[in-house]
């Protein structure tokens, strides 16, 4: 498991560490410590749906920031958990780009063992640093 929660920075709300050898190991982590946060065991969540999305920033924190709250929007949209299938992160001019496959499906409470309703991504000590082994990443969430 590429990621924990962290007690001590949010009471109120989740906050996690993550880490991976690259950016997009990273951001899977993230993705699946948001799934983790709602339901208890991601396992459960089927791969009945996909969703393409393509997202572009000059800030990779900030990539982060809108990734994790693209997988909040389908699951308040549509009822979708989300877990990444595929990721990737090219950089051009200084811009990130993110492309990513996601795969879920409806939420469904007989299937899903539901824990709390992430609200939203934070900024709050949102960050991402390049470490001698990769990448590690700080992110809050509103619960």
């Amino acid at each position: 498991m590429p990621y924990r929660y962290l007690e001590e920075i949010a009471t109120a709300d989740v906050a996690l560490a993550a880490w991976g050898k690259t950016r997009e190991e990273l951001f899977s982590a993230c993705a699946d410590a948001l799934a983790n946060v709602m339901v208890t065991d991601i396992g459960t969540i089927g791969r009945d749906t996909d969703i393409e999305i393509r997202l572009e920033n000059d800030e990779i924190d900030l990539l982060l920031f809108n990734f994790l709250n693209e997988i909040v929007f389908y699951k308040d949209a549509r009822q979708l958990l989300l877990r990444v299938a595929t990721v990737h992160i090219a950089d051009s001019d200084g811009t990130h780009l993110l492309e990513a496959s996601l795969t879920g499906e409806l939420i469904d409470s007989k299937k899903h063992d539901l824990i709390v309703d992430v609200k939203a991504v934070t900024l709050h000590r949102l960050r991402i640093d390049a470490t001698s082994q990769g990448w590690e990443a700080t992110v809050v969430l509103d619960i």
